[in-house]
């Protein structure tokens, strides 16, 4: 079958790190008009690939660099990546992706996907330029910190414009929540791909590309793009642009949670933080901001460097930190001194270290050392007590180096509360081993199901509703009816909270196929699925991409591939669960005082509406072979693990 005609570059490359060999490919229409890029490839490559039970640190795991056809081009939030593989955190499927400008340059490098499989006998690290891969030795940069190792391989190449992915101590030393960073700031930090990375040895991918991606009918697009700007310029992301995003990036978030109760505080027992205004948006602005800064082709310039200038931590230069990671240094851990926040997130980039998995666990720590679950005996001497940055500097170098204490927290919290048992586990905040993210269900009830559901665990970008998040009410009745719109409104009830979900889940798995930003296409709720019908045909020169039911199809089935690879591994409805905290122990104060997740009838109808079974949350035949994947259900059925 012939490769399309734009958008993608038309070639995709296998690189086995066992034998040295690399293989390039011709990318299939068929495959592309049937997952569309990014999630979509690596799902229906990791199922294809993988097999029940594979170790996600041995060398048949395989790790996926995946563009989309927007990627690269002259469309708005186009320059983010997709990396996936089977997760050493939570042992099922495992996704980060992360923006700046490694994406675009891949695809102008002549790639549209690679493929990593195997285990190198020494460290390597991958250079490829324009159509060409060569693995080269890396054992002068293994053990270098993040900058360190842009610095280093730029310095042998001789080439300052390499864009690069790298690991850092953290990712060698198989951190379960390893990131891998480009841009020296910009992570994919979610679900320990760093370690997966380490585990074959690869410490970086350095890429050159003089290449361009070709458009269909280039009158046309360009057509469509100003149609994209103009509703950016004049419609609902015009005020987010100019008055939080761009004006304070995503911690402009802190305020905003904080005032509908939904501020992660204290490893999440209660959703609201006195000292919220200390760790704010406009507070980082003002004390430590020095620069903003984009990810490829994007104009809303959300992103900055903070710098501090006195005390303790003078000296520290970052990306950042983002609203997660704030959360995650500050209200999670009741500390509000921002200084040691861009510190700590300053040292997590180093060392290559997702944040929220970091901060999630040391707060898991911090509650049981308080409760006398963990003494000092465990510890190595170390005090944890709330709101001391110092120990928590300290446990970050342990961390990432894997000593003394660190050793256990580098498993996460849901494998080190097992294994260090005495009732721990009822204070790690996670769902499916990945710690939670930055909200709170009890004060959203939307977030509470799509954190229990999420196929990658408790986390926010795969799933969560900006719609009732921050009152953005506008595309409710367009999108749901006049009468589910006011249901889906009101934070607190649980009513068409399912319906939400479902469609969320279905559109980000179509973004983050594209792959597009999750600004304009998350929040605010801008771009839907109407808008990219509208764009890809000529783009790609692939008409069913013009039809809106197509792309809801394109949604739902890659979506449910990702489900399947769950289920594979054995999870089903028992682990579509919530902390028992958010089940059981009403929200203390705020605005959401006195709610808990009310899950369970929210999952049934979540159930019901995904076609699944209700009892067991497995997948149904008829679901499956709707969506084209009759082949998944055919293993599954073998596997016994089809309703």
């Amino acid at each position: 079958m012939p490769k399309p005609k734009g958008g993608y570059v038309g070639k995709y490359a296998r690189v086995n790190l066992t034998t040295g060999k690399v293989l390039v490919e011709e990318l299939d229409l068929g495959f592309a008009k049937s997952y569309l890029g990014g999630t979509g490839f690596a799902a229906r490559i990791l199922w294809d690939e993988l097999s029940a039970g594979t170790d996600p640190l041995g060398p048949e795991n395989k790790l996926i660099f995946a563009t989309g056809p927007m990627t690269g081009t002259m469309a708005q939030g186009t320059g983010r990546i997709t990396i996936a593989a089977k997760s050493p955190l939570t042992l099922a499927w495992g996704e980060a992706n992360s923006g700046g400008e490694f994406a675009p340059e891949l695809k102008f490098a002549g790639f549209d996907f690679l493929i990593i499989e195997g285990r190198s006998p020494k460290p390597v690290y991958l250079y490829v330029e324009d159509g060409k891969i060569e693995i080269k030795d890396a054992r002068d940069a293994w053990g270098r910190t993040v900058s360190e190792t842009f610095t280093f391989i730029r310095e042998v190449e001789g080439d300052e414009s390499l864009k690069i992915a790298c690991i850092g101590p953290a990712g060698e030393n198989l951190v379960r929540y390893a990131a891998i960073m480009t841009n020296y700031h910009d992570a994919a930090g979610r679900t320990g791909m760093g370690a997966v990375m380490g585990s074959k040895n690869l410490k970086a991918v350095a890429v050159k590309g003089t290449g361009a991606v070709e458009v269909a009918d280039p009158d046309k697009y360009f057509e469509v793009v100003r149609e994209f700007f103009e509703m950016a310029k004049n419609g609902l992301w015009a005020e987010a642009a100019e008055e939080t995003l761009g004006k304070y990036g995503t911690p402009s978030l802190v305020l905003a949670e904080q005032e509908i109760g939904r501020l992660p505080t204290k490893n999440h027992y209660t959703g609201v933080y006195e000292k919220a205004e200390d760790i704010s948006g406009e507070a980082l602005v003002k004390q430590y901001r020095v620069k903003r800064s984009s990810c490829f082709g994007c104009f809303i310039n959300c992103k900055y460097y903070s710098y501090v200038k006195r005390g303790k931590f003078a000296g520290t230069l970052t990306g950042g930190p983002e609203y997660e990671s704030i959360a995650a240094f500050g209200s999670y851990l009741l500390n509000p001194h921002l200084d040691s926040i861009i510190h700590v997130n300053k040292l997590c980039n180093e060392y290559g270290m997702d944040t929220i998995s970091a901060g999630g666990t040391i707060a898991w720590a911090m509650e049981c050392y308080e409760k006398g679950l963990i003494t000092e005996e465990d510890t190595g001497g170390l005090e944890l007590k709330w709101g001391d940055y110092d120990v928590v500097v300290k446990l970050i170098h342990m961390i990432a180096k894997r000593e003394g204490f660190g050793d256990l927290l580098a498993e996460g919290s849901r494998l080190a509360s097992k294994k260090i048992g005495r009732g721990t586990e009822r204070y790690a905040i996670h769902v499916k081993g990945l710690e939670m993210s930055a909200q709170d269900g009890r004060a959203q009830k939307s977030i509470g199901l799509g954190h229990a559901v999420n196929v990658r665990g408790a986390d926010h970008l795969k799933v969560l509703s900006c719609y009732e998040e921050l009152g953005f009410l506008e595309p409710l009745e367009k999108r749901f009816g006049k009468e589910n719109a006011p249901k889906i409104a009101d934070r607190l009830s649980i009513e068409a909270k399912a319906l939400v979900t479902v469609d969320c889940e279905d559109f980000y798995a179509l973004v983050d196929s594209l792959i597009v930003c999750k600004y304009g296409t998350m929040w605010p709720p801008m771009y839907y699925f109407e808008d990219f019908a509208k764009i890809l045909p000529p783009l790609t020169g692939i008409e069913e991409f013009g039809s809106v039911k197509y792309l809801r199809l394109l949604g739902a089935r890659i979506h449910n591939l990702r489900k399947a690879f769950n289920v594979r591994e054995g999870l089903a409805r028992k682990d579509d669960t919530l902390p028992e905290r958010l089940l059981k122990e009403p929200m203390p104060d705020g605005p959401a005082k006195g709610h808990v997740v009310e899950l369970e009838p929210m999952l049934n109808e979540y159930y019901q509406l995904r076609g699944w079974d209700v009892k067991t949350g497995l997948q149904k035949r008829e679901t499956l072979e709707k969506l084209g994947l009759k082949d998944v259900a055919d293993q599954l059925e073998k596997m016994g693990k089809l309703a």
